[in-house]
């Protein structure tokens, strides 16, 4: 709880340094950004819904890189798991709005965990480095989204290239007429709930984790290191395909070329901050989520104000990153 505070206060006075960086006003810069971020049933539904694709790239990240499988990959799997469920709206759109709902939910799960194990397969079968594999992989999905949105998920009776509308019946339903918060923030909720138990409190969990921190052991414990890190990726794959879900269901209702919104490279930072924990990546995700509802309301007054995000989470990475180093040889010179 004090390291959480303790994180949480870094951050936010990394924010104000960031605003003062840019020659912004610091106070009503700030004021701003938290009336975006809080502001009434406005501001804490941009949180949220930002929140919700942070947390479920967050965890995907944080289940893959417990196992020792750096997946950079989450844009592109986030993609493919938005295509699998435009193809199930496309080919299902006779069915009753909920069947279709919980159909293409699941087809998102599995377009990203199918994508995301390809290139764990090539990692444990061929010695692809899964850094090297999921970056490129990434660019095979856009041109994949590209193809698709022009080519057989088109709408044939729109003029732009776009999939056809899901009907409102299949969409996750909202909870208010005058915001976007809908059910998708709370089966994210779920989902870190279920992921926290799956790790600290099961086998399976145990053997993921111990795969990543000591192989070694794993090995000598006659675990079997590629089937794991392989189901790992899986997972990962199937959260970054569910967020993707979560979008295309949830806000867009089409899918076009310009669904990839970074999410996945987003979802890296809201991991590591978050300490690779379910519980920090959470908090890591609520955080995130507020500071772009925050800064998109700046940007909406000041010109460059939504940029204050990226730059805020690459100098706080990089902050993660010196101080692990640091603590890591500590720990090497007390031994």
């Amino acid at each position: 709880m004090i390291k959480a505070v303790t994180t949480a206060f870094a951050l936010s006075i990394l924010v104000v340094l960031v605003v003062a960086a840019f020659g912004l006003p610091v106070g009503p810069s700030m004021e701003t950004i938290v009336k975006g971020a809080f502001g009434g049933e406005i501001g804490w539904s941009r949180t949220l819904v930002n929140m919700t694709p942070l947390l479920l790239m967050g965890l995907a990240m944080t289940v893959a890189w417990k196992a020792g499988m750096y997946n950079i990959g989450g844009e592109g799997q986030y993609i493919v798991g938005g295509l699998f469920g435009a193809t199930m709206v496309h080919v299902g759109k006779s069915l009753p709005g909920p069947a279709l709902l919980v159909g293409g939910l699941l087809a998102t799960a599995i377009g990203g965990a199918l994508f995301a194990a390809f290139a764990a397969w090539l990692d444990v079968k061929r010695g692809v480095q899964v850094v090297i594999s999921t970056i490129l992989l990434n660019f095979v999905a856009i041109q994949l989204l590209a193809w698709a949105v022009n080519g057989p998920l088109r709408d044939p009776s729109g003029m732009a290239p776009q999939t056809i509308a899901v009907p409102e019946s299949a969409m996750l339903t909202k909870f208010s007429v005058r915001t976007d918060v809908h059910l998708g923030v709370a089966l994210a909720l779920l989902v870190a709930a279920l992921i926290a138990v799956y790790l600290r409190s099961t086998v399976s969990g145990f053997q993921l984790r111990l795969a990543g921190s000591n192989p070694r052991a794993a090995r000598a414990a006659r675990m079997n290191l590629p089937a794991i890190r392989i189901k790992a990726m899986a997972l990962s794959g199937a959260l970054c395909g569910l967020a993707g879900g979560v979008q295309y269901l949830g806000i867009s209702g089409v899918m076009d070329s310009g669904f990839n919104q970074q999410w996945g490279f987003l979802g890296i930072p809201v991991a590591l901050l978050g300490g690779l924990d379910p519980i920090g990546v959470l908090g890591s995700s609520f955080f995130f989520g507020a500071l772009m509802a925050g800064t998109q309301a700046l940007s909406r007054t000041v010109q460059g104000g939504d940029l204050l995000i990226f730059v805020i989470q690459g100098i706080a990475v990089l902050g993660f990153v010196v101080a692990q180093s640091r603590r890591s040889k500590k720990v090497v010179a007390d031994v």
